[in-house]
């Protein structure tokens, strides 16, 4: 311990006193240098930059993130830019409303000019989902993000994009990684003034061109245009943007559409890096919907949607005229109408393209599989990140095997178009208004199409239950976890039998009856699946950004009272084992 002891202080006694780091981080570290455990939390370690970028509490230390680390970061991120020869296209930078994220995005932006790589970077905050749209509109080798999406107020983050405009994938993750990991020295990062990047044509600001096109793209997803002219003029729609990054696309979209009545929540309206009416900016947390709710009773709303910070995730609630109740729609509730509409209407208009496709990931709900199938759509899964449904339609890109229709996953995330290779809010709030729009058309809502949606296909549902395990002791027991379900699979969840058991760690599936093995045929992840009867399964998987491990299951009922009762008893089966 003694070693440990002395490399966190040293490296404390380091940012205090070496030049290279400025007076306000040495202010902030001087106020903590009495307080032995808040020194070891902040430089016990380096903040890790995995394989989606970094995350982290925003301060002084490397455990932390800051203008060092995303100095340094950025300079792995150049150093692999330039081995790879592609430094000439540049890199596209957006940024949310967070606390420090136009410091950062600069930070980025200076460090990679002073590499001789040119930035473009957003005049003011934007959604995840445009940036993605932004590196392939400017033809840029990668893009960065800097945001903590969903994640509390003293949080930031930076997400890295390859060329394609999804989040980087295998192999090249782990490559830019060792990049980072490779530089010991802070004074080796390299960093320049605003005005010279300037001067010399490596750094320029983008925003209103983009912004146009981005729209134009997100029109093309609409179907029946015709039909929201219809309806517009009575379909009320509440949104709130949890003071993030969503506002003023999404009403820009709704706005052109022709959508009269969309009424924004008030105190959630700007950017606020407080996040002031909200315990957690999530729209997964009923809880962030408060002011929402309020609001849509006060207006007798159809529909009410939030976007989280970075405009990525959506989240909905749709009223239920029988008993006048907002009902919440979970991510895989609302994918799957969106994904119903989407083949439905393709077919009937004769628009499916040839080959169909819908992508989506392994904890995402089961009635995918009944869907695609309904409409002779190929269904693809992917492992859990939607940079791996980004990757496949790259695949299609360059194989011609297949046309992408629809892409979703739980999360609250999808994407309708290849514009974008990441999820997008703002797609989605405007392809659920559209189906909400149809059902208006036709006397109904979208919790009644939900219900005919179960009625034709099953009741799915899906849930989730996590175990959080903080600090330096935290990963060890959930590694310890993982292990035992590795090492002994469970026979049986209550009364479930597990007939496969699939290890994405050693790409394999084990037939539990007859012990026949085969692979996954999916990348390597720390992920375990077991499949039950009657389309019922679960996975773990330890979080990459939290200290969790989450645990995904669901089921098929006969009605919502029976699946809600069998997901309650399949959750109780995981607690009694663990």
């Amino acid at each position: 311990m003694g070693y440990e002891k002395m490399g966190f202080m040293e490296e404390f006694n380091f940012w205090l006193n070496d030049d290279y780091f400025d007076q306000a981080t040495k202010d902030e570290l001087l106020s903590i240098r009495n307080n032995e455990s808040e020194i070891e939390e902040r430089f016990y370690k380096e903040l890790e930059f995995g394989t989606g970028g970094l995350r982290g509490i925003i301060g002084a230390g490397t455990n932390r993130m800051n203008i060092y680390t995303v100095r340094k970061a950025t300079q792995g991120l150049a150093n692999f830019i330039i081995k790879q020869g592609t430094q000439s296209k540049g890199v596209a930078i957006a940024y949310d409303s967070r606390n420090m994220s136009p410091e950062f995005a600069d930070e980025a932006a200076l460090c990679l000019a002073a590499n001789g790589i040119k930035a473009y970077v957003f005049e003011s905050l934007r959604p995840t989902p445009e940036l993605s749209f932004a590196l392939r509109t400017l033809g840029c080798t990668a893009g960065i993000v800097v945001t903590a999406s969903h994640n509390p107020p003293e949080y930031n983050g930076y997400k890295v994009y390859w060329e394609d405009g999804a989040q980087v994938t295998a192999p090249k993750d782990k490559q830019i990684i060792e990049e980072v990991q490779s530089i010991k020295d802070y004074h080796t990062v390299k960093t320049m003034s605003k005005a010279d990047a300037q001067s010399k044509g490596l750094y320029e600001v983008i925003g209103k061109e983009i912004d146009d096109k981005y729209m134009a793209e997100l029109k093309k997803q609409i179907i029946h245009p015709d039909v929201i002219a219809e309806v517009a003029d009575d379909m009320k729609i509440v949104y709130t943007p949890l003071c993030g990054t969503g506002n003023v696309p999404v009403r820009r979209i709704l706005s052109e559409l022709g959508f009269k009545h969309v009424y924004v929540v008030p105190e959630q309206e700007n950017p606020d890096p407080k996040f002031t009416t909200l315990d957690y900016p999530n729209p997964e947390d009923p809880k962030a919907f408060t002011y929402a709710l309020r609001l849509a009773k006060e207006k007798d709303a159809d529909i009410v949607l939030a976007t989280d910070p970075d405009a990525d995730r959506l989240g909905v609630y749709a009223k239920d005229t029988k008993t006048g109740e907002y009902v919440p729609f979970t991510g895989n509730m609302s994918g799957m109408l969106i994904a119903e509409y989407i083949l439905r209407e393709k077919t009937a208009t004769g628009t499916m393209p040839e080959n169909p496709a819908l992508v989506t990931t392994i904890v995402t709900t089961n009635m995918t599989k009944s869907i695609t199938a309904a409409y002779h759509v190929k269904l693809i899964e992917v492992l859990t990140g939607f940079k791996f449904i980004g990757e496949q339609i790259k695949l299609f890109e360059q194989t011609g095997s297949n046309n992408y229709v629809f892409g979703l996953e739980e999360s609250y995330g999808c994407l309708a178009g290849t514009h974008a290779r990441d999820k997008d809010a703002v797609v989605a709030v405007m392809c659920l208004c559209e189906v909400a729009a149809f059902c208006k058309k036709q006397g109904r809502t979208l919790w009644d199409m939900m219900l005919e949606t179960y009625e034709k296909y099953g009741y799915f549902k899906e849930t989730q239950y996590t175990i959080t395990m903080k600090g330096i002791d935290g990963a060890r027991q959930i590694a310890e976890i993982m292990d035992k379900l590795r090492k002994n699979p469970p026979k049986a969840f209550g009364d479930l039998k597990v007939l496969k058991f699939r290890d994405y760690e050693v790409d394999k599936v084990v037939d539990m009856e007859t012990g026949a093995e085969t692979k996954t045929g999916l990348p390597k992840s720390n992920v375990l699946y077991f499949e039950l009867p009657d389309d019922a399964w679960c996975c773990a998987r330890p979080s990459g950004t939290e200290p969790k491990i989450k645990f995904y299951m669901g089921v098929k009922g006969t009605s919502l009272d029976d699946a809600q009762e069998r997901v309650d008893r399949l959750t109780e089966a995981i607690k009694a084992l663990l």
